[in-house]
């Protein structure tokens, strides 16, 4: 099964599955110096974790890291770093009654038309646990591109049809949304709470701002920067639309009202009137803050009575049992920026091959 890994310079691989006896991931390609332990991980680890509230799957696990390789004395070496987390609370059972169905909106079908073989005990590879180790591995690129004053920001800014009006940065970890908006938080919540009670799920949008980014990132043709942020975003297990700047919206805009005009420099750094752009220009970054947004599916594994086949393709009535998000959007934030920040620090490390005084 080839694709586990992400990155050229800044390399990860993932592995691992959702009921197997852990999760981890290998970084290859991180500088030697950077102090680093394991709370710096656990840190991130805990905002992703399973059982933070009702909006979340109820499934406990402490998600507790621990770093194998690539360590002295709490500083990287330079060697590929290695880390684990082991599943505790796992209920294999919960799925044996549809072991030979295919559940919509799942990859059981693929999986098996594909592989002939798959682990159907909470979707093995395809589950969302994957993400363990791209939020491990997210947390070690945050650092370095803190260390360099980028800072990435994810927040939920839609629910339904419900959508933010305000983004407030310091709201954002105090609601277990993740919301900006403290009165759209709450009415989010309620349908996120609704559509539990009924056995149901709700999709909706994330937002990621990205602030401190120098111009200069990508490159123009196939890795453009906003196609490496497309293809780490798109990813991520349940989402189906992608945007940068005014996305979708500027489809229905004239030349004049979308051109960010350049009206000067301060600083060294060119100045625009606005930012519809999402901060990039050719596939390469401009200075200004990256501003991008995706859709996430409502959760595929509700518990509703719904049909299907199994893999004879006879129909049978399906009821699936087990704990799932009633949204997905709360615990992606934070394994969206973990992939934004993957693919920045990657971008940043090329760039030292981007012009010959970088060198020297």
């Amino acid at each position: 099964m080839p694709g586990n890994s992400f990155g050229n310079f800044f390399r990860i691989t993932t592995w691992g599955e959702s009921h197997g006896k852990a999760l981890g991931v290998v970084i290859d390609g991180c500088p030697a110096g950077l102090s680093l332990t394991d709370k710096d991980i656990q840190f991130e680890l805990d905002r992703r974790k399973p059982g933070q509230s009702i909006l979340t799957s109820q499934r406990k696990e402490d998600d507790k890291v621990q770093i194998l390789s690539g360590l002295f004395k709490n500083k990287t070496t330079g060697a590929p770093i290695s880390m684990i987390v082991h599943n505790i609370d796992v209920i294999s059972k919960s799925y044996e009654d549809f072991k030979d169905m295919y559940r919509p909106g799942h990859a059981d079908l693929t999986y098996d038309e594909k592989y002939g073989l798959r682990d159907y005990r909470g979707g093995g590879r395809s589950s969302n646990r994957e993400t363990v180790g791209r939020v491990a591995a997210g947390a070690v690129a945050k650092k370095i591109l803190n260390k360099m004053g980028i800072k990435t920001y994810g927040y939920v800014c839609q629910i339904g049809n419900v959508k933010i009006e305000k983004i407030d940065f310091k709201y954002i970890e105090k609601n277990p949304l993740r919301c900006p908006d403290k009165n759209k938080s709450k009415e989010m919540s309620s349908i996120i709470d609704n559509v539990r009670r009924e056995g149901d799920s709700i999709g909706g949008v994330i937002e990621v701002r990205t602030i401190g980014l120098p111009a200069g990132l990508g490159s123009p043709v196939f890795n453009k920067i906003d196609a490496r942020l497309a293809s780490s975003i798109m990813s991520i297990g349940g989402v189906r639309g992608f945007e940068i700047g005014m996305g979708f919206s500027i489809s229905e805009k004239k030349g004049s009202e979308v051109n960010d005009i350049m009206i000067g420099k301060k600083k060294g750094k060119v100045v625009f009137s606005s930012n519809n752009a999402g901060g990039i220009l050719g596939g390469i970054t401009n200075g200004q803050d990256l501003i991008l947004r995706f859709a996430l599916k409502p959760t595929s594994s509700i518990s509703k009575p719904q049909k299907s086949i199994n893999k004879s393709g006879k129909v049978r009535n399906l009821k699936i049992k087990g704990r799932h998000d009633p949204c997905l959007c709360p615990r992606a934030v934070p394994i969206a920026e973990a992939m934004v920040n993957l693919v920045l620090i990657d971008a940043i490390f090329e760039n030292k091959l981007s012009k010959i005084e970088n060198l020297f």
